[in-house]
């Protein structure tokens, strides 16, 4: 049988200086830098607020350094 599990999606995003807020359907995430990725907690202030959230809302891109994440996997680590 397959599972029909509903994928993870961002209806926005922030930055902050400590942390990438997604905002979800339910909720509101703060996700501290260090957890998001290594060269994201690297990046500079300008490079992180950067952040473009794709159209389908399954991920974020930050063009300033070339960093790509899926949002689920994201939002999922965050613990």
């Amino acid at each position: 049988m397959e599972s029909k599990t509903q994928p993870v999606l961002a209806k926005a995003i922030e930055t902050t200086a400590d942390s990438l807020i997604a905002v979800t359907e339910t909720t509101r995430l703060a996700i501290p830098w260090t957890r998001c990725s290594e060269r994201l907690a690297r990046a500079s202030l300008l490079e992180r607020t950067r952040a473009q959230l794709s159209p389908s809302g399954y991920g974020i891109h930050w063009p300033l350094i070339d960093e790509d994440l899926a949002v689920g996997p994201l939002l999922n680590a965050r613990d």
